[in-house]
């Protein structure tokens, strides 16, 4: 099956990253920290600092962003907007790759993302706040044609809409809409953006939480002309190693079904919040999935965000987890921000 981006349209840049992510599996698996340039443990919006360069010295591969309430238009938005743009330009330029969740404010009530007063039948074509969602759509869409390199070319960005919606948490998951309305949602955002809002410089990822088999992780799937990446976010299984055997199955039925879609397999959500394993990073997590055929074809992993103390993800100078993050991050089939990662150019050499 070819492998290319959903968007006939993509950027040379958003094509040549995905080939590069399509290049890197079985050879590199590349190591993502959320926020890991806006702030972390004691420090906030400094310049060329994260908590993991501050460890390894080298920033994560894939520093993930969110949209969060940011797309509602006003003063506050778009400060932060101004600094989402700044800080994921920082993120491309050292080569790093750049990924968007969003974790829309209920567009019905007004309420935060965990306001599970059902939203998704009245944000369709057609329905009652459909209109507001539109502008949300238009706020992203104008962020991304604003999101340009030194060179004035569009910086590909992977989008992941509607994470864990097979969970329960927040307003547009499985309880609050019907199989067919997800998919539709789905379907309709990425049309808007692609087609009607000329956005060209997305890969879109769909990223379910847990799930038991490929019939469950497919269940509201919106079909592979809509889909790049196939994601996965789970924190949940790594605790014991009966849930991290479960883990690496549910890795190896990820990266099959994309290999068989000619899609991206990516670990998009994961970690252990407060990282009280000091072997963590390579008992756990690392050695377990590098040392599987299949669940090593993943081409990244995120860890979430470093706010404080006790809600962290990633380590920082001193923490007890540091030396296996450093084996971890020293194997060299792990990918971190150097003069080797080159997810741009289109020459695809992870060898």
């Amino acid at each position: 099956m070819s492998k290319e981006p959903v968007d006939s349209k993509a950027t040379p840049e958003t094509c040549n990253l995905f080939a590069s992510l399509c290049a890197l599996a079985g050879k590199r698996i590349l190591f993502g920290h959320q926020d890991a340039l806006l702030y972390g443990v004691g420090w906030k919006d400094e310049n060329n600092r994260s908590d993991v360069k501050s460890v390894c010295g080298k920033h994560p591969a894939v520093v993930g962003f969110d949209f969060g309430s940011s797309t509602r238009r006003g003063l506050e938005a778009g400060a932060r907007l101004n600094s989402l743009r700044h800080h994921a330009q920082h993120a491309h330029g050292l080569g790093a790759l750049v990924t968007f969740s969003w974790h829309a404010y209920n567009p019905v009530t007004g309420g935060d993302f965990y306001d599970l007063k059902p939203a998704v039948p009245s944000i369709l074509p057609g329905a009652s706040h459909h209109v507001r969602y539109r502008e949300e759509l238009n706020v992203i869409a104008d962020f991304m044609h604003s999101l340009k390199d030194s060179e004035g070319n569009l910086i590909p960005v992977v989008f992941r809409p509607f994470h864990e919606h097979n969970g329960d948490w927040f307003w547009w998951c499985e309880p609050f809409c019907t199989i067919n309305e997800f998919i539709e949602l789905w379907r309709f955002t990425l049309e808007c953006l692609r087609d009607e809002l000329g956005v060209h410089n997305l890969l879109y990822c769909y990223s379910p939480d847990v799930f038991n088999s490929a019939a469950e992780y497919l269940e509201r799937y919106p079909g592979d002309e809509y889909v790049d990446i196939l994601g996965h976010d789970n924190y949940r299984q790594i605790e014991s190693p009966s849930q991290r055997q479960r883990f690496i199955e549910s890795l190896r039925t990820l990266v099959r079904l994309a290999d068989e879609r000619g899609k991206i397999a990516a670990l998009t959500e994961t970690g252990l919040e407060g990282i009280a394993d000091s072997e963590w990073w390579t008992e756990s997590l690392w050695n377990p999935i590098i040392s599987d055929a299949v669940a090593s074809r993943l081409s990244w992993f995120l860890v979430w965000r470093n706010a404080n103390t006790k809600h962290h993800y990633a380590p920082w100078p001193g923490h007890a987890s540091t030396g296996s993050f450093l084996r971890m991050a020293g194997d060299k089939r792990c990918g971190l921000c150097d003069e080797q990662l080159d997810l741009y150019s289109g020459s695809e050499d992870f060898a």
